[in-house]
């Protein structure tokens, strides 16, 4: 795919960018050096959203499970997403881009902390793009904390067990403002989601890639909108209701 109009563009993609250390070891380099690599091919995937109209665009930077790496590299991931928010933040703003960050954010260092609620305030009436950074973040995170303030509201009187639905669920976890996923990307030759987004990815079309993340480019990612194109979303429903029905907007079992 080469041009903006050759495919069904989905509104909203979320990416694993898996590979980068990987990438580092081939070239016989330490893995922080695949990681730097990794955030300079954010710059260009971002780029890319924004060019085709891709409203919202969310990564998976740092999982709940990544604490349990060699505590040197996840002391240098840290600095790593500090430095990139302190550079990158007024590149995002020109450009249109609001800047929001899911997960956890308690276990990380209070300077980065106030970096991204700097970074958050700085972009937050921005509408060109929406990105979406996922750090100390995981699937079954979200649902528990999600499940936890529902039964604070049934505690505190304020909602009845019988009112409470898939809706009422989804209303508390980190994406509740924003569409699920049409599409989902892993690179680096892993087919699994690993605890990612798996409340909001019940519908989503899934796309693996061998390619590593420092490696996947513009052409790549081109070629996974074009396999996007393809699918048929059912969304529970037959081939032939979609064909003669408009496709719903939100998942419905």
């Amino acid at each position: 795919m080469t041009e903006a109009h050759d495919t069904t563009i989905p509104q909203h993609i979320a990416i694993i960018m898996d590979g980068n250390g990987r990438w580092a070891n081939e070239r016989q380099l330490p893995r922080i050096a695949g990681h730097r690599a990794g955030v300079e091919n954010v710059r260009l995937i971002v780029e890319r959203c924004a060019q085709l109209g891709i409203k919202y665009l969310t990564l998976f930077a740092f999982s709940s499970e990544n604490w349990r790496r060699p505590p040197t590299e996840v002391r240098l991931l840290l600095e790593l997403f500090s430095v990139a928010l302190e550079q990158e933040v007024e590149r995002l703003d020109d450009n249109g881009v609001c800047l929001q960050v899911i997960g956890d954010r308690s276990g990380f260092p209070g300077k980065l902390q106030r970096r991204i609620q700097q970074a958050e305030k700085l972009t937050g009436n921005n509408d060109s793009l929406t990105l979406i950074i996922a750090a100390n973040y995981g699937g079954r995170w979200d649902v528990t904390q999600a499940t936890r303030k529902v039964a604070m509201a049934v505690a505190a009187g304020e909602l009845s067990p019988d009112d409470i639905t898939e809706e009422t669920i989804a209303n508390h976890l980190c994406l509740t403002k924003l569409p699920e996923p049409d599409l989902f990307i892993r690179s680096g030759g892993e087919q699994r989601i690993s605890n990612y987004l798996l409340w909001q990815l019940a519908y989503t079309e899934l796309y693996f890639t061998d390619c590593l993340w420092p490696d996947f480019d513009k052409v790549e990612f081109d070629r996974a909108l074009t396999s996007y194109s393809t699918r048929q979303r059912r969304f529970g429903m037959t081939g032939d209701q979609i064909d003669h029905a408009d496709m719903p907007t939100t998942s419905t079992a």
